[in-house]
């Protein structure tokens, strides 16, 4: 044994003293070829009687074995800093201008964003962020969502690990809990518009687990359910260039808006396209109401003396339709082609005065 000591020690050693993969595939060659000094040890097995035979064997093997991972390992460590140096050599400075030839192009979900909060931003109403991680208290008790709504339900709600109740974690379902943590923070007037990304369970055509939403909250002494159909009807007509759009407002609900109503436009389905304006249909595109005066109850606002409204709309929905995009999952999926052919330049940023 003394003698498959040495050996091990001397091809370790050879193992470790490789300085790159030529050099270490010839000591592969030479410490587990065919005319190895294992292999030739192997082949002496034969003349030893059955025990000898069996612990020699034995040694042999896990000698073989130990030279074959320590070959492996210092195999990988060659590949990785060779890797590391061709990183180093091709890398891309990210600060750089754009190519000439490889114009970038502004999303339809940004640029949609933009022409949203360019619209309400002249009506006067600031942006506002918040966290997309919220807890239970925010994205739904403080908005009046009682307990046993279908909202609240694991199969339609992203939660996260962790102890239940108000403080419980969650991938917001909307971004109204920014709406409760400006009117917790603020003092009336209020006036905000909130866009952001949401998260829900759901994945089809016209559904995504991630998509955006903009919401718009007014709260002060004297507005009223004038003043929300008059902000959105403008809204509307101005997102499409049509200043005849038919607007129309159905009674609907919402807990966290009382009373509720959601907004349809004008539209036309006749042989076989569908066509915004004037019509024989009507869509819906968004949800409204005057905020319930519980919520702001539970953000500490006097509602004798305060009122105010609400209103949200989905950005992936709005971007459909307004540039004709069949399939909401073509959003996310990366496809370059798709982003040149409805894309925008980087240099149309949308103004009330310079244009949508």
């Amino acid at each position: 044994m003394t003698e498959l000591e040495a050996l091990r020690s001397e091809l370790m050693a050879a193992v470790g003293k490789a300085a790159d993969l030529d050099a270490l595939e010839r000591v592969r060659v030479s410490a587990l070829g065919k005319k190895s000094r294992i292999t030739e040890m192997m082949k002496g097995l034969g003349a030893m009687d059955a025990d000898a035979r069996r612990t020699a064997g034995q040694a042999l093997n896990a000698l073989k074995t130990e030279v074959a991972d320590a070959i492996e390992t210092r195999k990988r460590s060659f590949s990785d800093a060779e890797l590391d140096r061709r990183l180093m050599q091709e890398r891309v400075d990210v600060t750089l201008p754009a190519r000439p030839e490889r114009q970038g192009r502004v999303h339809p979900i940004s640029q949609t964003m933009d022409e949203i909060v360019a619209i309400l931003g002249e009506m006067g109403l600031a942006v506002a962020e918040g966290p997309d991680i919220e807890d239970d208290w925010h994205n739904f008790t403080a908005l009046n969502i009682p307990p046993d709504h279908p909202a609240r339900q694991e199969h339609d709600t992203f939660y996260l690990p962790g102890a239940g109740g108000d403080e419980r974690l969650v991938l917001r379902t909307h971004t109204s809990p920014v709406q409760i943590r400006t009117m917790v923070a603020t003092k009336p007037p209020i006036r905000i518009i909130v866009p952001g990304r949401t998260y829900r369970c759901d994945y089809d055509a016209t559904h995504s687990p991630m998509f955006h939403q903009v919401e718009g909250l007014v709260v002060d002494e004297t507005t009223h359910m004038g003043h929300l159909k008059g902000c959105l009807i403008d809204f509307c007509r101005a997102f499409f260039d049509m200043d005849d759009l038919p607007v129309r407002f159905r009674p609907s609900y919402f807990p966290f808006t009382e009373p509720s109503a959601e907004v349809d436009i004008g539209c036309t389905r006749k042989g076989g396209e569908f066509r915004i304006g004037h019509g024989d249909d009507w869509l819906e595109i968004l949800g409204c109401g005057m905020v319930n005066p519980k919520v702001l109850e539970n953000c500490g606002i006097d509602s004798a003396r305060y009122q105010g409204f609400a209103f949200g709309l989905g950005v992936e929905r709005m971007a459909m339709l307004k540039y004709g995009i069949p399939d909401l999952r073509t959003f996310f999926e990366s496809d370059l082609r798709w982003l040149r052919h409805y894309g925008f330049s980087a240099l149309k940023v949308p103004t009330m005065v310079g244009g949508l």
